[in-house]
């Protein structure tokens, strides 16, 4: 991890997330990032829909798999954005076990651009916005 993870948020993990071997399904783990990013926004003070939050679309995600996450474990995911372009972020998501930083079982870099909802095409994200996450991340 390149700087501290100043958000935070916990998973418990469902019976109808898991395989007949009780581990998690791979393609949950973007459900886990989509809840981390989610919750980041709202501890931001964003709401999706609203004039303030920019519109994203994902445009690479990418899941590195490091150990099985298990039933009823509680998974801590820690969230951040580590970088900006002019149209786009990448966000950092880790899933760690109750063991803390020497249980990591995933990291998972998203890419998310800003877009244009009615032509569909990229726009540079807003000054304000990068500048109120970097005060939240306390970069």
């Amino acid at each position: 991890m390149s700087k501290a993870f100043r958000f935070t948020y916990p998973i418990r993990v469902r019976y109808a997330e898991v395989d007949p071997q009780a581990v998690v399904f791979n393609s949950r783990y973007l459900e886990y990032a989509d809840i981390a990013v989610t919750e980041y926004w709202r501890a931001m003070g964003y709401r999706p829909g609203t004039d303030d939050t920019p519109e994203c679309h994902v445009g690479t995600a990418t899941v590195r798999y490091v150990k099985p996450i298990r039933l009823d474990e509680l998974i801590e995911t820690r969230t951040r954005i580590e970088k900006f372009g002019t149209a786009s972020m990448t966000w950092s998501v880790e899933l760690h076990g109750e063991g803390g930083e020497d249980d990591l079982r995933a990291a998972i870099e998203l890419v998310y651009v800003g877009v244009d909802l009615e032509t569909g095409r990229s726009q540079p994200l807003p000054e304000a916005f990068k500048a109120r996450v970097r005060a939240f991340q306390g970069d």
